[in-house]
């Protein structure tokens, strides 16, 4: 039996387009000799569509459009996933579910059993789960049918089962010849690795070929990254899909390889994934909310012009603004790393200049501010008037302005609000600082594209004269591993202190954190790649005093 992994680009809520990707897919996958084609979790629907599901007329619209796709399907076997109302008056009022398709009409449908409620997921929030798990039989087999977290909870998979229920051990049971699933599973790194590794491990566990089908693309902050994979009981692969892109690989359940490419899997390469999976955010967001055109601020400095050759590489340069507001404080190293960095990237450039505007604002503030000393209020004056610049020019010319802080500012609050925090999307939101000069490195192996200085220099805000991120903060070589054990793993200051850091400093850093709070629920949805983003993962008390 061959069966084909279809890994496509939904989009949340666009049903017609999504249902087109399903009937073009499978008519790919029957004429490569697929005898089945098996797309992600929710395709009718997209991924994750979250409070959609409990409007009726959303179910209603994904199952109308679910039964015509299907009636387009004649020469393969696809499953589909759909959200399945709940015909029970009691529990919540739909199933996560997956509908088999067999000569143009829904012949079954199979339910997620385990619903994940963790990070960014909280679908038992929407779905009743399924009390069991099923086999299909078809061509002479039985095929075990999960959908996405069904397959993350095996013993010895994590520190601690999350669940009660293995619904692989119930497939296992019913004596199956071989399990799909259909997964939506966002990327984070390293996440693609274990995810095939989980995969091998079951198809030894279980002595049957294990496949699994994943989303590719972006919604909102999440990204998937495709990486399909297939496994034999004796660890081999049967196939391997593309990463962040839409793919179709057909696999052999005999274990010899079909017609349609089969890919090895890429070397794990931490920058270069990041690099392609915030390249496919930002195209994806943009693409799917409308917007062609992306504009930001250069400051010369090492995040911006980050940022910068994401957006180029990502909706082409010829659609890229950037712009240099320079200040009475900013040097002229500064706007001359901005300019080289467009033309190193062909984006459009231009400069308005901010000192007239600071002076203004200053003699509107001289007599409230009469007596006191300056401080940083003066200095956030000239991030806010930078910020209503960008908005400006967003409003006029309808293009999205991308943010470009990075994790380990946004963590401790070293960004102004309504300043450098404004725009609709933040690219490198969840990018420590010291992975995004990594980033800067990698971008430039093939070709030049962010100048040399800016790599090498040493980051300021320039807000002030002679001003340097370490005035403020420590070295981001301390700094960064403080944050991802505070934030990422959840460590204790008393376990921080215990790995080598100063007390002192670890204490200060975590008050940092807790109270810029309140600055990250206003800032812009940032992509996520790490373990713990700021965001629908990470939900803390705005009031919280818990650390120090």
């Amino acid at each position: 039996m061959k069966i084909a992994l279809a890994q496509v680009n939904t989009t949340v809520g666009d049903m017609d387009a999504n249902a087109r990707r399903v009937v073009d897919f499978a008519s790919r996958a029957a004429r490569a000799g697929a005898d089945l084609v098996v797309f992600p979790e929710l395709t009718i629907t997209g991924y994750p569509p979250r409070d959609l599901v409990d409007r009726e007329h959303f179910v209603q619209r994904n199952l109308d459009t679910l039964r015509a796709c299907a009636k387009e399907i004649r020469d393969i076997a696809a499953l589909v996933g759909y959200v399945e109302p709940n015909p029970d008056d009691t529990g919540k009022p739909a199933f996560n579910a997956a509908a088999w398709i067999e000569n143009g009409r829904i012949t079954a449908s199979y339910r997620k059993a385990l619903l994940p409620t963790y990070d960014v997921f909280d679908e038992a929030r929407h779905f009743e789960p399924a009390r069991t798990t099923h086999a299909h039989e078809f061509g002479g087999k039985r095929i075990g049918i999960t959908i996405c977290e069904d397959i993350w909870n095996a013993d010895g998979l994590l520190p601690r089962r999350y669940y009660h229920t293995d619904p692989l051990a119930r497939l296992a049971e019913l004596d199956v010849d071989a399990v799909v699933n259909l997964s939506a599973s966002p990327w984070i790194v390293g996440k693609d690795r274990f995810r095939a590794d989980m995969i091998r491990d079951h198809a030894a566990r279980l002595q049957v070929p294990v496949l699994q089908t994943n989303l590719v693309g972006g919604n909102d902050d999440l990204i998937f990254d495709g990486n399909s994979v297939a496994y034999t009981p004796d660890g081999k692969p049967l196939g391997q899909g593309l990463a962040f892109e839409e793919d179709l690989v057909v696999v052999d359940l005999a274990g010899t390889p079909a017609s349609e490419a089969s890919h090895p899997p890429a070397k794990p390469h931490v920058e270069a994934d990041v690099f392609r999976a915030l390249t496919l955010g930002v195209r994806d967001y943009m693409g799917k909310t409308g917007f062609r055109r992306a504009t930001l601020g250069l400051s010369g400095g090492i995040d911006s012009s980050v940022v910068a050759a994401i957006a180029a590489e990502a909706i082409g340069p010829e659609n890229v603004l950037g712009v240099a507001m320079p200040s009475a404080i900013s040097s002229d190293e500064s706007l001359e790393d901005a300019e080289a960095l467009a033309k190193l990237l062909g984006i459009e450039f231009r400069v308005l200049p901010i000192a007239l505007l600071v002076d203004r604002f200053t003699e509107t503030l001289a007599p409230s501010f009469e007596g006191l000393e300056p401080d940083i209020t003066e200095e956030n004056l000239q991030s806010r008037i930078r910020g209503t610049l960008l908005m400006a020019l967003s409003n006029k010319y309808g293009s999205l302005v991308l943010s470009t802080g990075n994790k380990s500012e946004m963590s401790v609050g070293y960004c102004t609000l309504y300043g450098d925090m404004n725009g609709g999307l933040s690219v490198i939101a969840d990018v420590p600082k010291l992975l995004v000069f990594s980033l800067a490195r990698h971008m430039n192996v093939d070709r030049p594209r962010i100048p040399e200085r800016v790599i090498t220099k040493p980051p300021s805000a320039e807000l002030r004269p002679d001003q340097l991120d370490t005035d403020s903060l420590p070295p981001y070589e301390v700094l960064d591993p403080i944050l991802k054990a505070w934030i990422e793993d959840g460590a204790s200051v008393d376990a921080i202190v215990e790995a080598g850091f100063d007390r002192t400093e670890v204490e200060r850093i975590v008050r940092m954190v807790l109270r810029n709070e309140y600055k990250r629920r206003q800032a812009a949805l940032g992509l996520k790649v790490t373990s713990k983003a700021f965001g629908l993962g990470r939900q803390v008390p705005i009031v919280n005093r818990y650390g120090v």
